[in-house]
């Protein structure tokens, strides 16, 4: 029986990085709604990102506790549930502000 096993080697650093998105100067007035709805995302990505990387980790047997695989779930699920609510806040104002007779 040959006993020359290889561990599997680690493949989380060949996956496709996503660009770091350069820093953005201080909103200026008219902006904020957008800089508050691209941190929301931006947030939502990384989280996403987090439990794929998670996931990888448990599949490999490289995550000693399975519970930050829950957490990491957790906090998805969370970043998911405030950018939905943010999205429909913000389709009922336009809505609102869309049936203003001017």
């Amino acid at each position: 029986m040959d006993t020359n096993l290889q561990r599997i080697s680690p493949l989380w650093e060949t996956f496709p990085a996503r660009e770091a998105q350069p820093a953005r100067p201080r909103a200026a007035e008219g902006n904020v709604f957008r800089d508050v709805f691209q941190a929301v995302i931006d947030n939502l990505r990384e989280s996403e990102d987090e439990v794929s990387r998670k996931e990888y980790l448990l599949s490999t047997g490289q995550l000693d506790n399975p519970a930050e695989l829950s957490m990491a779930l957790y906090k998805a699920e969370a970043s998911m549930s405030l950018f939905v609510q943010l999205r429909e806040k913000a389709l009922s104002a336009y809505s609102e502000l869309s049936r203003i007779n001017l």
